[in-house]
C-alpha cells in the first residue's frame, strides 16, 4: 500500500502525478500551473483553483524554508475516489512547518494559515531524508 492510500483509506489511487522542480521562483508558478491542469484534466476542474492555491502555498514554503542549494523539491498530486492530495518534499526534514501569526506589516507568514483554512487536512511526514508536507481537498 502507498503513503497516499494509507493516508487516505483503501481507496485505490486513480491519478497520480510526481514531478521534480528546481528550488527557485520560476518552478512555484510551473507547479502551481500544472496541478491546475492536471487536477482539471482528471475531471475535477472545481478543485482546480483550491489544488493551484495548494501547491503554490506548499511549494513556496519549502523553496523558503525546506530547500537546499543543489537539491530539487518534488510536488505530487494523487486523486482517488474520496481525495484529492497534493504533497510538496524538501530536503530539509529538520525544519518543521507550522502556521504562526504573522503581524499585520508581515509580507510573509500567512502560507500555512490558507492551507489549513483551505484543506480538509494537511500535515507533515518524515522522510528517510528531508520531509513532506501534505494537503487533501475531499472530492465532492
Amino acid at each position: 500500500m502507498t503513503a497516499a492510500q494509507e493516508e487516505t483509506g483503501p481507496d485505490p489511487v486513480l491519478h497520480e502525478d510526481r514531478l521534480d522542480y528546481t528550488p527557485t521562483a520560476r518552478s512555484v508558478t510551473l507547479c502551481r500551473r500544472r496541478a491546475a491542469r492536471l487536477v482539471a484534466e482528471w475531471g475535477h476542474p472545481h478543485l482546480a483553483d483550491e489544488a493551484s492555491l495548494l501547491v503554490s502555498e506548499l511549494a513556496t514554503n519549502a523553496l523558503l524554508h525546506g530547500c537546499m542549494r543543489g537539491r530539487l523539491f518534488r510536488v505530487r498530486l494523487t486523486l482517488t475516489p474520496a481525495v484529492l492530495r497534493v504533497e510538496v518534499s524538501d530536503p530539509r526534514g529538520e525544519r518543521l512547518p507550522g502556521p504562526r501569526a504573522p503581524g499585520a506589516d508581515d509580507c510573509y507568514g500567512r502560507g500555512l494559515i490558507v492551507v489549513a483554512r483551505l484543506a480538509d487536512r494537511w500535515g507533515v511526514e518524515p522522510r528517510t531524508v528531508g520531509k513532506t508536507v501534505f494537503a487533501e481537498l475531499t472530492v465532492r
